[in-house]
């Protein structure tokens, strides 16, 4: 298992699935709450699209966590030292071991869940690191575009669990329950209210030009339809950006590369992925 260390002396731990002659690179940036391995089965697919890929486990996530924690799984989704600046700036290490490694091929930054605000955060000042951005799952960061609260609240029934709100796929809701390494969404506990605040913000008016993919599921308790079209229509008009595409996907819920449509969403995307590199 690769790994690098970070400034705050944080040992990140990451997974590359290569391709020969990769078409680009893609880096995944995952959610908060769960880890690298959740993502074996689309970063497969990718590989079959032609494209490498690099994903990390988060600070406070995954084998990252466990590492960082000495195997306490109750301290997992706390940050550490540096917080959520440092969570952002090692999305930035990866590109550049990334770069170092794959001289020449594009890449492309996919960021789900929470790791879409980071992103949105990281290509305000670094989008010219990025031949192309999805954002998965993700929100305008401004209060009220994002939920806060209770993200299972409209799929509850009784006898169910807390995690209906993740996929329409039973089987996927019950792989996150019996995962040791998955915990609940709980930004404010697990951040802090200083971190939880840096989350917001809005696309940065003199931001580097790049295309930028929006997805999710008409289902998604996080955001929803009206922020991803809020999000996207600031950076059409604010950040002037001219190439944003915005896909909603009828009754998904907010893991769109784990619903029951998901070879449909990752058809798509490879798709668009393609049609920026041509």
């Amino acid at each position: 298992m690769p790994t690098f260390t970070d400034p705050f002396g944080v040992v990140i731990t990451y997974d590359v699935y290569p391709k020969a002659a990769a078409k680009a690179i893609i880096q995944i940036a995952h959610g908060i709450g769960e880890h690298a391995g959740r993502y074996t089965a689309l970063a497969k697919a990718l590989n079959t699209a032609g494209f490498g890929v690099y994903v990390a486990d988060m600070r406070g996530h995954g084998r990252t966590g466990m590492q960082q924690f000495n195997d306490d799984t109750t301290q997992l989704g706390h940050l550490g030292a540096g917080g959520l600046r440092a969570a952002i700036g090692n999305i930035s290490q990866l590109t550049t071991i990334i770069r170092e490694e794959n001289p020449g091929v594009p890449i492309v930054l996919l960021g789900h869940s929470m790791g879409s605000l980071l992103a949105q955060k990281l290509i305000n000042t670094h989008a010219s690191d990025y031949a192309e951005v999805i954002l998965s799952a993700t929100a305008y960061r401004m209060p009220g575009s994002m939920e806060s609260g209770d993200l299972n609240k409209k799929f509850a029934f009784e006898g169910g669990t807390t995690h209906e709100w993740l996929s329409r796929d039973p089987k996927v809701v019950a792989a996150f329950e019996a995962d040791p390494l998955t915990f609940d969404a709980e930004v404010l506990k697990l951040f802090g209210l200083l971190d939880g605040l840096r989350l917001y913000g809005v696309p940065a008016y003199d931001m580097d030009q790049v295309p930028i993919l929006i997805i999710l599921g008409s289902r998604d308790p996080l955001g929803g339809e009206k922020s991803a079209l809020k999000l996207a229509k600031a950076y059409t008009k604010t950040a002037a950006q001219n190439d944003v595409t915005v896909t909603v996907y009828p009754d998904a819920r907010h893991e769109l590369f784990n619903e029951t449509n998901r070879r449909e969403v990752i058809a798509d995307m490879v798709k668009w992925i393609k049609s920026r590199l041509a």
